[in-house]
């Protein structure tokens, strides 16, 4: 956990070994397998966010983590309008007393031969270059800040992180620079699955947000809204895709959902919902041909829960060229 609290994300990889799959057999009896798996990847990004407050003469990591899950377990049902059966379990004791489910040998020595060949090539990485793409990933920062927090050109930080990337391409192949941007992307909180196709999807947008002409827009707060409330698009001239990222929103009213616009012209198209966590974040990827060219406008809304074809709630954020 002090290593967590650091910033390994090779310790949070062992932590999520040690009790992913766990934490998807509690929900699973409870949600679809899509939102077990969402609430998978909620739960380690919250332990990725909050390890340096954990305490060990308060518990052991099995029940904090647990805990945590548990908390967001319950969220998720009351955001579904269940009613679970809530049983106090302030330490975590109940959840803790659950049996773990290890992964068998084979996929064990496959974890392990996975890890070992993305952290070598990570290592591998020149320390500006490795520097750089942490900053970015792991601290979600923008190229600007990237460039700030190093104290180099905007340029130098731009051909840092672009010439990494290429390299842990050169030194991967194509199915492992795929895996090494599901990984990067999941650290900054998007969701993900295992099949191939979405490695792929997560690997295109990864390179899109990392390329030097792309483009950082910032969406302010409409009237009403909490000032520190934001979102930023990212897009790349010529293609066909967008990144979405959200920062402190409060949640959503019962019922209703997050639904994010672009404008091309007198047509507004949606590109997803987002349902934020608990600190208030989220993020989408969208692909569409119109997404080559920079939006003319770009919203999100409130809108009801099962989404809509056209903006017709009350604006939560904004950007105007």
């Amino acid at each position: 956990m002090r290593r967590v609290a650091e910033g390994s994300t090779e310790a949070l990889g062992l932590l999520h070994r040690r009790f992913a799959r766990l934490i998807f057999g509690l929900a699973l009896p409870t949600l679809d397998r899509a939102a077990a798996e969402d609430l998978v990847q909620d739960v380690f990004l919250a332990v990725w966010r909050n390890a340096g407050r954990f305490d060990p003469e308060r518990g052991t990591v099995r029940s904090w983590v647990l805990q945590i899950a548990h908390f967001r377990l319950l969220n998720e049902l009351r955001r579904q309008s269940r009613q679970p059966e809530i049983v106090p379990d302030p330490e975590g004791l109940v959840l803790a007393g659950s049996p773990a489910n290890d992964p068998e040998p084979s996929e064990a020595a496959w974890q392990q031969h996975r890890r070992a060949v993305l952290k070598s090539a990570l290592e591998e990485l020149p320390p500006p270059q490795r520097e750089a793409l942490g900053l970015a990933f792991l601290e979600d920062l923008t190229h600007e800040q990237v460039a700030a927090e190093l104290g180099v050109p905007l340029g130098t930080a731009k051909t840092r992180i672009r010439s990494g990337l290429q390299r842990l391409r050169s030194t991967l192949g194509p199915q492992w620079a795929a895996l090494a941007a599901l990984c990067l992307l999941a650290a900054l909180g998007i969701r993900y699955q295992s099949e191939h196709a979405t490695m792929a999807r997560y690997d295109r947008a990864l390179s899109m947000v990392t390329a030097s002409d792309s483009v950082n827009l910032r969406l302010g707060g409409a009237p009403g809204t909490p000032e520190e409330t934001h979102a930023r698009y990212r897009a790349r001239p010529g293609v066909a895709i967008a990144v979405v990222t959200f920062s402190k929103f409060p949640p959503a009213p019962t019922g209703q959902i997050y639904q994010t616009w672009a404008r091309h012209g007198a047509t507004w198209a949606s590109l997803g919902s987002v349902a934020p966590d608990a600190e208030g974040s989220g993020r989408l990827i969208a692909e569409d041909g119109a997404l080559a060219v920079l939006p003319d406008e770009l919203k999100v809304t409130i809108e009801r829960r099962a989404g809509s074809a056209v903006p017709s709630g009350p604006v939560v954020v904004a950007w105007v060229p």
